[in-house]
């Protein structure tokens, strides 16, 4: 089938479509734990499905088995899948279940999916009422737990990574393991000078809304998260959206609503941030990322700091939503940082997140000294692939969009006499194919920019505008791991062409399109909503004919991140489509920077070892990846101590030796760090090796090593 324009509109809108079918429920996709959405069978009577939810899944499970990319049909092996993801979408850290609960149910592995295609959802209801009566118990253990001060000096550790757990014996190992939680929970208050009785009051709190929330908890909310377990083992950017969830999915793509800007999304008790929105505050802050988790909300600038630990997420995100222009003060334990790990408190000004504050509107200079000659880097920050529709519908030739909003910034920076161009997309998390396709234009002659291949197997190339390039000058791009879809579109035709060198983190490795599907299409008559589902359809490839799918677009020049390419990325969701490759399209190389690149390696690997910027990321990203490796936390409070303290004090020598070095006053104390004193440490490298690729641009006979020449302004 020919991609529809409403096709090519939604294909490339991730990650926010990735995640609808989560955006604002409490449930979503892989590696989630939903243990505490649960409706208890003794108060409101068992959760039954329902005739209309028969009827849903049968015809979601057909539109998914007919429409989607791999074209797979049902089978066994499927079927034992969707019995296991199931399993490990209740239950992902092995925390409730019991082993005999898993056997009991083992018989149903087999046909799993076929019942759900039949409409049969016996089998998911009622091994959810197995888990939420298991979840009940572990929660009423963890608030028995709070009867008697623990013993903070015993050496014990908690194993926090239970993803490869083997499911628990007996519930006196359940016992067992909840003890060491609401330890390590106690501890993470008494580490911010909560005495016990204090600590014990938050957390009875927090385990009583817990089970407030297993009691809100519908049998719409069991069926959208069972219909996602069929759509995800298919792929993880197929998703099934009732009709609230498709609501609020609405609201968000229209970015109606006031709030900090991010996309949000339970998981193991932790409200996550999933994804920061271009242009919000969130995102202006650059304090927050993808998988921060939020423990506490407060109002204004003196509101109470309010523990949202195991709140339901909508509740959490009234309380984070408000009027625009107020503040609202967020507790944010870091992703990757171990459990009990020091909070970072940010402070944002609520506003709309628009059209116009996801513009690519900022530009700079950045000057580099070589030999005493000052060279002139442009900067252009794109957050997203953006285009005003419907003006463009209207005929409105004035309508916003990334390439005009870009065209015209660089225009500005070369009456500026720039000598090179540094295009920022790091967390670009993609938008608009066409504005993919025209922005490829700007740097490049009339050419394919991009290759789609449907579920039939018809391939066509998007070609770029026909319009001149608007800069041929020295071109780089800096992406990193969040960068996805339309920003691999551009990135890897820049690099197949030979226009322009890619540098930073391997990017996120998302190469599939969707389509949305409403599915009141197909009802008769009146009636309550069937909702919405998207499903993967087609997949994109470069020039090349290699696919960005799970690899991304690797940099021809690498730089340190903090954001884990383990953690990140479509790499590590469960069931994405293969890297693969097509045939290439047809197209003329130029003759660009990487034939230079091994003096531009070792240009930037000498300064990597003497820039004092760039040895201090190094070392944060060296010691992060330590902590991320940890499975485990010592539930002993004076070795939490020493190592907080430990922590606190090495970051506090990286902020000063980055001051030192820039001859700015150094902080007494992290207290005193102010979000607006941050070096941008890959930025400014991105720089010098644009000043690089220009000098080697206008003396390419000489290739010399550029690395000897250089340094700091």
């Amino acid at each position: 089938m020919k991609l529809s324009p409403r096709t090519r509109r939604l294909a490339l809108m991730i990650p926010l479509l990735a995640l609808a079918g989560s955006l604002m429920t409490a449930f979503g996709g892989a590696k989630e734990e939903t243990q505490a959405s649960v409706h208890v069978g003794a108060a409101a009577g068992e959760l039954k499905p329902t005739e209309r939810q028969r009827k849903i899944a049968r015809l979601v499970t057909d539109v998914i088995e007919k429409q989607h990319y791999r074209q797979t049909p049902l089978n066994r092996a499927l079927s034992q899948e969707m019995f296991d993801f199931y399993l490990q979408t209740l239950d992902s850290t092995h925390s409730y279940l019991l082993a005999s609960d898993v056997d009991s149910f083992k018989s149903a592995r087999d046909q799993f999916g076929e019942d759900l295609k039949a409409g049969n959802l016996d089998t998911a209801f009622k091994i959810f009422a197995r888990f939420q009566m298991r979840n009940r118990e572990a929660i009423e253990s963890a608030i028995r737990v709070l009867n008697a001060e623990p013993d903070f000096e015993q050496a014990e550790t908690l194993t926090f990574d239970r993803k490869d757990a083997p499911w628990l014996k007996d519930t006196a190992e359940r016992d067992a393991l909840w003890h060491a939680r609401v330890k390590n929970d106690a501890l993470s208050l008494l580490l911010t000078n909560k005495s016990w009785p204090e600590a014990a009051d938050v957390l009875k709190k927090r385990y009583e809304r817990v089970l407030k929330r297993i009691d809100q908890t519908s049998a719409d909310d069991v069926f959208e998260m069972t219909l996602n377990t069929y759509a995800h083992v298919y792929d993880p950017h197929s998703n099934y959206l009732s009709p609230r969830s498709s609501a609020e999915y609405d609201m968000a793509m229209k970015l109606s609503y006031v709030g900090i800007g991010a996309t949000l999304q339970l998981i193991d008790d932790y409200v996550t941030i999933i994804n920061v929105i271009p242009g919000g505050p969130a995102a202006t802050s650059n304090l927050v990322k993808a998988n921060d988790r939020i423990t506490a909300v407060g109002q204004g600038k003196q509101g109470a700091m309010v523990d949202v630990v195991g709140w339901r997420l909508d509740d959490v995100v009234q309380l984070i939503r408000g009027p625009e222009g107020t503040a609202v003060r967020l507790a944010i334990l870091p992703a990757g940082a171990t459990p009990g790990s020091k909070e970072n408190h940010i402070e944002f000004v609520r506003h709309k997140v628009t059209l116009e504050a996801q513009a690519a509107q900022k530009k700079k200079t950045i000057t580099v000294n070589r030999n005493g000659t000052l060279l002139k880097v442009g900067v252009i920050d794109v957050p997203s692939f953006y285009q005003d529709f419907d003006a463009k519908i209207k005929g409105d030739a004035d309508y916003r969009s990334t390439t005009k909003d870009v065209a015209k910034l660089i225009n500005e920076l070369k009456q500026e006499h720039i000598d090179a161009l540094v295009m920022d997309l790091r967390g670009n998390g993609g938008g608009h194919l066409s504005e993919a396709t025209g922005l490829v234009g700007l740097f490049i002659p009339h050419g394919p920019a991009v290759q789609l291949r449907e579920a039939g197997g018809r391939i066509e190339a998007l070609p770029t505008p026909t319009d001149p390039p608007v800069w041929t000058g020295p071109l780089l791009v800096l992406v990193d791991r969040s960068s996805a879809s339309a920003t691999e579109i551009f990135s890897g035709a820049i690099q197949d062409y030979g226009r322009g060198l890619i540098v930073g983190q391997q990017t996120y490795g998302k190469g599939t399109v969707q389509n949305l599907y409403p599915l009141d299409r197909w009802t008769l008559g009146p009636g309550a909503s069937f909702g919405e589902l998207t499903v993967t359809i087609g997949k994109y490839y470069r020039v090349t004919g290699d696919s960005v799918q799970n690899r991304g677009v690797t940099p021809d020049i690498a730089l340190p991140s903090l954001i884990s390419t383990d953690d990140v990325g479509e790499s590590n969701k469960e069931f994405a489509l293969p890297w693969d490759q097509i045939k290439g399209a047809s197209f003329t190389r130029l003759n660009g920077p990487q034939s230079w690149l091994d003096v531009l390696t070792a240009s930037h690997k000498a300064r990597l070892k003497s820039v004092t910027d760039l040895r201090v990321l190094q070392d944060e990203v060296t010691e992060f990846e330590k902590l991320r490796q940890e499975k485990s936390v010592s539930l002993k409070l004076s070795d939490r101590k020493l190592e907080r303290d430990r922590l606190d004090k090495e970051r506090l020598e990286h902020l000063n030796t980055l001051r030192e070095a820039h001859h700015l006053e150094p902080y007494k104390s992290l207290e005193d760090v102010k979000p607006d004193d941050a070096i941008d440490a890959s930025l400014d490298e991105s720089a010098e090796i644009a000043a690089d690729l220009f000098e080697l641009s206008r003396h390419p006979i000489e290739r010399r090593s550029i690395a000897q020449s250089t340094s700091p302004f």
